[in-house]
């Protein structure tokens, strides 16, 4: 590990962000040059000591999960976060297969949303990023390890990943997710990853089981869904997914198709900031 460079290149990047870039407000009393340390804490959700230590060299070797945390907040490039792995005494996550940060062109466009919801996830439906909008429609869906980092994988294994989509839907979500696993399996022929995921869920599942049977395949790109809010009932969301050109990630942006669906986001906005705590479920809207 080597702190003092370490150091200084957090501490360099962290004073060339805007923060408009990462969608804080820049008032005019402000005299910090880029980041304030507590924002980058709360950007990657770490303390703010442990940001200090880091940015004088003084800390314990950081996690390879807090180093991807912080490569999000400071919107490092590829690169940049691979040298950050690398001064900090890691190995840099692959460029290929799940184990991957949301990339910081995608992350940028996050931000550029403001109160779209938004989601950055991998080819296999790992959510890798999502913008403050996203985590008050469907909440966190960051967090998550081993196989319930997949949404394909939650949904035919616990029926609270269902419980967001109407019973009367629910079937046709369940051919959508299987017809886009098959096409990724396609893609990525002989990758252990997706191999072990679809046995293991052949294993879990047998609804996963007949759908995969019958080889149906289909790229997901624009689709129109409906979801079951706790809070403020029924949306009917468009959804449009855009994808890089190697197809190993997506940014799936929401919005509403109707008036009253545009009303309900509203009054959610209000309530998650003045009322309710955002908790973590498990049913993002894809």
């Amino acid at each position: 590990m080597q702190r003092d460079q370490l150091a200084d290149f957090l501490r360099r990047r962290r004073e060339a962000i805007r923060p408009a870039e990462v969608g804080l407000a820049d008032g005019p009393r402000r005299r910090t040059v880029g980041l304030r340390r507590e924002e980058v804490a709360m950007l990657a959700g770490m303390s703010v000591d442990y940001v200090v230590r880091l940015e004088q060299g003084r800390s314990s070797q950081p996690s390879a999960q807090l180093l991807g945390a912080l490569a999000r907040a400071l919107r490092l490039s590829d690169d940049e976060r691979d040298h950050l792995f690398h001064l900090a005494g890691h190995r840099p996550p692959p460029a290929d297969g799940v184990a991957r940060l949301a990339r910081a062109g995608l992350m940028r466009m996050l931000d550029l949303l403001g109160d779209t919801p938004a989601l950055v996830l991998s080819d296999l439906g790992e959510v890798l990023a999502q913008n403050r909008a996203s985590v008050l429609l469907s909440g966190e869906h960051t967090g998550f390890s081993g196989d319930r980092r997949y949404i394909v994988y939650r949904w035919f294994t616990d029926p609270a990943a269902r419980a967001v989509c109407p019973p009367e839907d629910q079937e046709h979500r369940a051919r959508q997710h299987v017809a886009d696993l098959r096409a990724v399996a396609g893609r990525r022929s002989g990758d252990p990853t997706v191999a072990g995921l679809v046995d293991r869920l052949q294993a879990a599942s047998a609804d996963f089981r007949r759908f995969w049977a019958e080889h149906e395949v289909a790229v997901r790109r624009a689709d129109r869904k409906t979801m079951l809010h706790p809070r403020v009932g029924r949306l009917t969301m468009d959804c449009e997914t855009l994808v890089t050109p190697d197809q190993g990630q997506q940014l799936l942006v929401l919005t509403p198709a109707d008036a009253e669906t545009r009303e309900r986001l509203e009054l959610l906005r209000v309530l998650g900031v003045e009322e309710f705590p955002t908790s973590k479920t498990d049913s993002p809207v894809r």
